[in-house]
């Protein structure tokens, strides 16, 4: 290739540039905060073999438009990484589960003395990991929808797709068009390649590809014809009791799905049933995600700030036996919301809400005939320690869920640090 342009001067941008840097590919970076002349570009845009573009980028983009219209090859920086690894690749998507399943992989082939590191929508450029010579015999990466919507011959030793749940909506079309890229993930395997499928997952099922060449392992909370599975609170390989579930250290039914996908990881693997067990028994759940970090008298807070689509913090509210004090909304994705107002009308006492979606949420739970007495619409997330405070007695017991049902970005710049405002004030 003789010129490149990279479009995105975020984390996957800045990896791209410096694994250009180390091959000695003449490129040009851009990014639309720091601003440029798009009519210069446009009319110079056929100079570019290649287009890098940032995952946030999408395809109806005018530039990404044109670059097509003249035959631009345009791939993301996973691509554009994978032409210079040497590494074994074990991909994960999926809509909820991806940063968990991601960390604890990579977690128990460190405990099984394996060489391996992460990168991808976890945060860490695959290609900077590449061009700093930090790649290793594994590397785990976590993609989104948006990593894979432009896949060309990435190709994985080991994928997977957690589960398929709406999200998005405010990038793709259909829902169709949202589970179809996260499905690229399996398109360039081979038969020695191996392709992990949630057999619990309906739109999974239907949608993988009898093309597809990967060998197929299943696994299953419900169904026991499949290779892993649970029965009688204890996950097996085949005939091999593997665990007891009542045992793992990362508690919850949407733990358990991501707790399959490890297992099933380590049996591909040829990791040792024994260090399984040691690292499934001991290990903990990751901050912002179902994390109980502070109590109040008889007060427990939960900051599950990961939740940032309408299934995860279904599952969340779900994983109380009582009804809790929940506080939710956030960025609006244009996601149906009629499966979470039914959730929070049997599983929420109050409710608290902030953010884009907060007015959409009030008038749903209201028509529903949630009481107006307990559900509060004080849109900012600053306030909340104060209003708290006022409407909900600490001596009782109560469990304060923070699970916003949407991405962070009408307030914050990522849930991260959506999770840590929200823990701060609480503390304080």
């Amino acid at each position: 290739m003789n010129k490149i342009l990279i479009y995105g001067a975020g984390v996957s941008g800045r990896g791209a540039e410096k694994l250009a840097q180390k091959e000695k590919i003449e490129y040009l970076l851009i990014d639309d905060k720091k601003g440029f002349d798009d009519k210069k570009l446009l009319s110079e845009l056929n100079q570019y073999d290649l287009l890098i573009k940032s995952p946030g980028i999408s395809f109806g983009n005018k530039i990404i438009k044109k670059a097509k219209e003249i035959n631009i090859k345009i791939i993301d920086e996973i691509e554009f990484a994978f032409a210079f690894s040497k590494s074994k690749i074990i991909a994960i998507t999926g809509t909820n589960g991806k940063t968990t399943t991601t960390t604890k992989i990579k977690e128990m082939l460190d405990f099984s003395g394996y060489s391996v590191s992460y990168a991808g929508n976890i945060g860490n450029s695959f290609a900077e990991l590449i061009a700093e010579g930090k790649e290793t015999e594994y590397v785990i990466l976590e993609l989104s929808s948006y990593q894979l919507e432009g896949i060309k011959k990435f190709k994985p030793y080991i994928a997977m797709v957690i589960n398929l749940t709406p999200d998005h909506l405010n990038r793709y079309e259909s829902l169709n068009e949202y589970y179809k890229s996260k499905m690229n993930i399996f398109k360039n395997q081979s038969k020695e390649d191996y392709a992990i499928i949630n057999a619990d997952d309906k739109e999974m099922l239907s949608l993988y590809n009898k093309d597809f060449k990967a060998k197929q392992i299943k696994v299953s909370k419900e169904n026991k014809d499949v290779e892993i599975y649970v029965e009688n609170g204890k996950i097996y390989v085949g005939k091999e009791e593997i665990l007891e579930v009542k045992k793992l250290g990362l508690k919850g039914i949407h733990n358990l799905e991501n707790v399959l996908f490890i297992v099933s990881v380590a049996n591909i693997l040829g990791i040792e049933s024994k260090k399984v067990r040691g690292f499934l028994y001991n290990t903990k759940g990751l901050e912002h995600r179902m994390e109980e970090f502070y109590k109040i008298e008889n007060t427990v807070f939960i900051n599950d700030s990961k939740g940032t689509n309408v299934d995860a913090t279904i599952k969340a509210l779900n994983s109380y036996e009582d009804k809790v004090v929940l506080i939710t909304g956030g960025k609006d994705k244009k996601l149906d919301l009629e499966e979470l107002l039914k959730t929070i009308m049997k599983k929420s006492k109050k409710v608290f809400l902030i953010g884009e979606t907060a007015n959409k949420i009030e008038n749903g739970l209201i028509k529903k005939g949630y009481k107006k007495a307990n559900l509060f619409n004080i849109k900012r997330i600053d306030k909340i320690r104060e209003e708290l405070s006022k409407k909900v007695d600490f001596k009782k017991e109560n469990i304060v869920l923070f699970s916003p049902a949407a991405s962070s970005f009408d307030q914050f710049q990522s849930y991260q640090k959506r999770g840590e405002i929200f823990k701060k004030i609480i503390k304080n």
